[in-house]
């Protein structure tokens, strides 16, 4: 497995939470990605590194964006292979 999965439940959409996430990700040298899901729900792949610091991760996200509430975080080993760019990258 070369990824973790994060799907974020809450008030996350239309709320900046992609990009506040994004940035804050990206500025602590994370890579990956992240999207709004149909069911209101937001997903994160984050590329697994030897030395991957999941509290930081999940600090991240649950700060989110100044408008956004976090209710519940799931977080798996991705199944998919996935070809990652630097920096953690907003899909809309």
């Amino acid at each position: 497995m070369n990824c973790i999965k994060f799907l974020i439940y809450g008030k996350v959409q239309q709320v900046f939470y992609r990009k506040h996430v994004s940035n804050n990700l990206t500025k602590a040298g994370f890579s990956g990605y992240i999207k709004n899901l149909p069911n209101g729900s937001v997903e994160l792949i984050i590329k697994k590194e030897k030395d991957l610091d999941i509290s930081k991760i999940l600090n991240i996200i649950n700060q989110g964006s100044p408008k956004s509430e976090v209710e519940s975080i799931e977080m798996s080993e991705c199944l998919e292979k996935i070809d990652f760019n630097v920096g953690v990258n907003v899909i809309y």
